[in-house]
């Protein structure tokens, strides 16, 4: 559902989406954020400063027994 949720918002600004990541607490909401955003392939994705936005340390699961992504170190399906 928020993936759906996410194609329909091909209307986000980089400056507002960038704020927002750097400021959301929740570092499982953030990865799958990015991760969401990066297989939707906004061309936006590819300005965000990925060094600004903290991601924690360590591994994060959504799903126990989903496929794990490397890049943000999360499992899901």
């Amino acid at each position: 559902m928020a993936y759906q949720m996410l194609e329909m918002m091909v209307g986000l600004r980089l400056d507002v989406v960038h704020t927002l990541l750097e400021h959301c607490s929740s570092v499982k909401v953030k990865r799958l954020f990015l991760h969401m955003v990066e297989k939707l392939g906004y061309s936006w994705f590819e300005y965000l400063d990925l060094a600004r936005i903290d991601l924690g340390q360590g591994k994060r699961v959504i799903e126990p027994d989903g496929v794990y992504d490397s890049k943000y170190r999360i499992s899901l399906r």
